[in-house]
């Protein structure tokens, strides 16, 4: 009698390339040091410099370094620490412009491990920043030399495990300075001295690093198991509590590898060890494309609103500036893109209230829209009483009855065009006071001008990208991998995605248009700008699209935007050049 036989499970099968432990010898390290304008991003403390080195078999492959602006004066104990000063980062680069060119410095996720002295710190900065700046933060392996060096070094040895106090241990011929690329060679050093006592302990490959600088629990290590039937394909992964309520929602290009890399040492975040903790089951939801997962993933957080998910929870409380709807309109921020149509006069979304008072700012600066409050009748006209703004002309005082309607109705349509179609005028009027105010180098102010014209021409730019992109009846796109060997194609309807597939060849393309495009036939339900998706979606769509490796192949109606809009004016803010050789600081930079 013949047995049948049983499926294998996944966790017996033989190990695959990324199941083998990497020797520390062959692995690319970048170490990473910041130093920023105070202690939490959360509090609202920015980047002020990047330093980087990247290492492998103990040799430096590059370095990478810049200051950056934070858009803020630094305070002055940072400036007593660091020795950055306002002038120095007034010509330096936005953390939006660093961003690209710092992880192509880094490169692939799935090659490099990233290392800092004190890592919550620098790694927690770095993607709290790209995330204010809607940029995805790669799933780096990170390594953290102060846990590394608590586990390796005895108590009596050193007093503490700051990076100054290891430099001294270890004698380092160039100690740490308080500036990010002095400290990140500090730390290269230092990581080498630590790997050499590892050795010692037969510590040799980064799995064991991991396993001895965080070693997991057996509870954790017992939920590794969750993981056996999960697909080695792309789509996304659900965290599940005893409930089966969601805690946790990602995507990944393989569910299985990257769903076992939190059951590994290599996880240090506590919140998502707890989250383990916590996990009865994890639920896998292949997709055909990626832009499929990342799609479904920001619908999936704005319904369930995962406890664990940081990033995309309050989808609806994105922030606009527009004109109010009463007799004499002001500029207000609201929330909410569920009334926002293709003609409204309205800019944005901004990251921030503070990013959307900025923009407020610029337009009351360089108009004379009033900037009261209250609700203006015949009632309280009679009681009401001018203020400063009035007596400096920047208001025509309708408060009080010194405007009637008609002229009143003159403001309020220059303020619409500077919401819907002319930046031009805004920016001319703060180029004239940038310029007054770095001729007599009184640059803070210099600088809190400029912050408000470029937060203005971020949000203007930025509805003027949604409101092109979302008007697009149907788009039908083509995206090639590096290889060419897969090819995504996506239809796209009113900035929301319809479906996708992956094709693996050239020749298949036609077919896949064409059953796309007998699709895209159908009318067009909604005039609204966004019918189905958010603004995080039609921007998560738009840059995907407008990638250099993509490709449109079908599109219903007219993608374009003006020569001369608010992103030509945005880029020329932020190039701006020295008003005058004599001045010893360019004009400052935007936040």
């Amino acid at each position: 009698m013949r047995a049948s036989a049983k499926p294998v499970p996944a966790s017996a099968l033989a190990p695959t390339l990324d199941d083998i432990p990497l020797p520390l010898r062959l692995g690319t390290f970048v170490v990473v040091d910041l130093e920023t304008t105070g202690t939490s991003p959360n509090a609202g403390a920015m980047i002020t410099e990047i330093g980087a080195v990247k290492i492998r078999g103990g040799e430096v492959l590059g370095e990478f370094h810049t200051l950056v602006n934070p858009g803020s004066p630094i305070p002055p104990f940072i400036t007593v620490l660091t020795g950055i000063t306002d002038a120095m980062v007034a010509p330096a680069p936005l953390f939006s412009e660093v961003l690209p060119g710092f992880l192509e410095f880094c490169g692939s996720s799935d090659e490099t491990i990233l290392i800092a002295h004190n890592a919550p710190f620098d790694i927690g900065f770095l993607k709290a920043a790209a995330e204010s700046y809607s940029y995805s933060w790669p799933s780096f392996r990170v390594l953290d030399t102060v846990k590394i060096a608590r586990k390796t070094l005895a108590k009596d040895e050193t007093p503490n495990v700051k990076l100054g106090t290891l430099a001294q241990y270890f004698g380092l011929e160039e100690p740490p300075t308080h500036r990010a690329l002095d400290d990140a060679r500090a730390t290269v050093h230092i990581f080498h001295h630590l790997l050499e006592r590892l050795g010692n302990v037969g510590v040799e490959t980064l799995q064991e690093l991991q396993n001895f600088s965080h070693p997991l629990s057996e509870s954790e290590r017992g939920k590794r198991k969750l993981a056996d039937n999960l697909p080695n394909s792309i789509g996304l992964y659900i965290f599940r509590d005893s409930d089966d309520k969601p805690l946790y929602i990602g995507i990944s290009k393989n569910i299985r590898k990257r769903v076992l890399t939190y059951f590994s040492a290599s996880e240090t975040r506590s919140r998502m060890r707890e989250m383990i903790s916590l996990t009865a089951r994890i639920e896998a939801l292949p997709t055909p494309t990626l832009i499929d997962a990342q799609v479904r993933e920001l619908r999936l957080i704005r319904v369930h609103s995962p406890r664990y998910n940081r990033r995309s929870r309050f989808q609806e409380r994105t922030l606009w500036l527009s004109l109010t709807e009463e007799k004499f309109p002001r500029l207000a921020v609201s929330k909410g893109h569920e009334k926002i149509s293709l003609d409204s006069q309205v800019i944005g979304p901004f990251g921030g209230r503070f990013d959307a008072d900025l923009a407020r700012q610029a337009l009351h600066s360089a108009t004379t829209i009033r900037q009261c409050t209250p609700r203006i009748t015949s009632a309280s006209i009679k009681k009401a009483s001018a203020c400063l703004l009035y007596d400096l002309k920047k208001c025509s005082a309708p408060c009080i009855g010194a405007t009637n309607e008609e002229n009143y109705n003159e403001v309020t349509l220059q303020v619409s065009r500077h919401l819907t179609s002319q930046a031009g005028e805004v920016v001319t009027h703060h180029f004239e006071r940038i310029s007054q105010l770095s001729r007599e180098e009184r640059f803070e102010e210099a600088a809190e001008v400029r912050n408000q014209l470029t937060a203005y021409l971020r949000g203007f730019s930025r509805s003027e990208h949604l409101k092109s992109f979302s008007a697009l009846e149907d788009l039908i796109v083509a995206k090639f991998s590096d290889q060419n060997s897969e090819i995504e194609i996506a239809h796209i309807r009113r900035g929301a995605l319809e479906r996708s597939l992956t094709v693996s060849s050239v020749r298949e393309i036609a077919s896949a248009v064409d059953s796309f495009t007998l699709a895209a036939q159908l009318p067009v339900e909604s005039v609204a700008l966004f019918p189905r998706a958010t603004p995080e979606e039609v921007e998560m769509l738009m840059r995907w699209a407008s990638d250099h490796q993509a490709r449109p192949l079908f599109i219903s109606g007219e993608w374009k935007l003006p020569t001369f809009g608010a992103a030509f004016h945005k880029h020329k803010v932020e190039s701006l050049a020295k008003p005058d050789e004599n001045v010893q600081s360019n004009f400052p930079a935007a936040r």
